[in-house]
């Protein structure tokens, strides 16, 4: 009498065990088939992206929920508007499998010099408490002269930590990430951002650069540059609020469902970080999917996108920039998109 009791007691186990997690649920709901992008894109080639930073907070863009797109660019944006939830979506699922690799970096550090020692696979030094109000500058300065040491054991736990999300992961994803990590501690803060076919372009920012730039009031605004900003986005990770997933902006189900899961929170959407991605949609001509998704997001009269512009189309606001930081708001792109005043790229950025 005691079999069918034991055998479905193991039955139930086995499901509880080979259930998803509610953090890999969400990203496998969300997601839709990855696309192709030709960048590593494992650092931003965005010298300007900082600078928008001081108008967020004139514009009082605070709480709410983040969306964007690249790699950690989104966490200095996210320190700053301080969101309740954020979504990281891009075409590539490459990015998704980095984001998981900043997790786990995330749950690993107990402070912000130990995340860029474990990131950049150098030696983490020792009494953390004293590094908790060190300058930015300091911690670039450590991890320049500071050597690579115990990168097996490191890779070892960051996969273990990686593999408690819950995530479903195949052998190539654990390959990629391993190969993600790996150029950040072969080539340290002076990875630069890199398109396939091409040697790293001297006029792409370094890590180091991005890591001590200014925003356009001279305060330095990188979510490393201060343990308030580093322990915000940890706490976010840590309940995993931070959710990557892989979508095309202009895609049926992504940018959609993300939408309704914010309808569902009864949340709006305060910054929408879309770097040059306009760019790529009116050249594929999809960019009336766009702006539809975008009209159905949750959104208030301050909600902005923030967009990168690249090229001839505006000057930069320094001298050495090779792109140029943007708000808008959400409401005015709907507004000039629906009365037949942004029909080309161009249009968007004038």
């Amino acid at each position: 009498m005691m079999m069918p009791v034991v055998r479905l007691l193991a039955v139930t186990l086995l499901i509880a065990i080979q259930a998803p997690s509610p953090f890999a649920a969400q990203i496998a709901s969300l997601s839709e088939p990855g696309g192709y992008f030709d960048t590593d894109n494992l650092i931003s080639n965005e010298s300007s992206y900082l600078q928008v930073v001081p108008e967020l907070e004139t514009r009082k863009v605070h709480g709410g929920a983040y969306i964007g797109v690249g790699p950690d660019q989104n966490f200095s944006y996210i320190a700053a508007v301080r969101p309740s939830i954020a979504f990281i979506l891009d075409v590539r699922r490459d990015n998704l499998l980095l984001h998981l690799l900043f997790k786990a970096l995330f749950a690993s550090s107990r402070t912000r010099v130990e995340y860029l020692a474990q990131l950049t696979g150098r030696a983490v030094p020792g009494d953390l408490e004293s590094w908790r109000a060190a300058p930015i500058d300091r911690l670039v300065a450590y991890i320049d002269g500071a050597p690579v040491r115990g990168v097996e054991p490191l890779r070892h736990s960051l996969d273990a930590a990686i593999a408690a999300t819950g995530v479903p992961l195949s052998a190539q994803d654990r390959a990629t990430i391993d190969r993600f990590h790996r150029r950040f501690i072969a080539e340290g803060l002076s990875l630069r951002f890199q398109s396939t076919g091409r040697p790293p372009q001297y006029y792409n920012p370094a890590y180091r650069d991005l890591l001590i730039d200014r925003d356009a009031s001279g305060h330095q605004r990188n979510y490393l540059a201060s343990e308030d900003a580093f322990q915000f986005v940890k706490q976010l990770q840590a309940r995993d609020l931070v959710i990557p997933v892989t979508g095309d902006l202009s895609g049926p189900s992504a940018l959609v469902g993300i939408g309704k899961t914010l309808a569902a929170r009864n949340e709006h959407v305060s910054a929408f970080y879309v770097s040059n991605v306009e760019f790529y949609l009116f050249r594929g001509g999809t960019f009336p999917k766009f702006a539809a998704n975008v009209a159905h997001l949750p959104h208030a009269p301050n909600s902005v996108v923030i967009r990168s512009i690249f090229g001839r189309l505006t000057a930069p606001a320094r001298p050495g920039d090779s792109s140029v930081s943007r708000l808008q708001a959400i409401d005015e792109l709907l507004h000039e998109y629906d009365a037949g005043r942004i029909r080309q790229y161009a249009d968007v950025v004038r």
